[in-house]
């Protein structure tokens, strides 16, 4: 199983100097269509995007995760930092079994 990124020039071009493919995305649609073109590939199973990158397709990213147990998308700081707005695993986990997790 192989990598991909998905992220802005400066994400990318770091994980393309170890080998990863990678694309740059400028746009929510640009990141839209990237993703859904790794999705058709059957060989890369893990996805790097930025955290930045993945709040564009929130909706998406959050419907993958929830419906395919492959590729694993993982969300990685940008080059401004972490993100404060983020769900918890206890919020993914509250919305798909609608209830609460204490």
């Amino acid at each position: 199983m192989k990598f991909f990124c998905i992220g802005d020039d400066y994400t990318t071009h770091g994980f393309s100097l170890i080998g990863i493919d990678s694309v740059v995305v400028t746009t929510p649609k640009e990141a839209e269509t990237a993703l859904m073109g790794i999705l058709s590939k059957q060989d890369y199973g893990i996805i790097i995007i930025n955290e930045e990158v993945a709040n564009w397709i929130r909706p998406h990213i959050d419907k993958i995760r929830m419906e395919l147990s492959r590729p694993l998308i993982v969300e990685i700081p940008g080059p401004k930092g972490p993100a404060k707005l983020r769900k918890s695993l206890r919020e993914f986990v509250q919305e798909a079994v609608g209830i609460s997790v204490s």
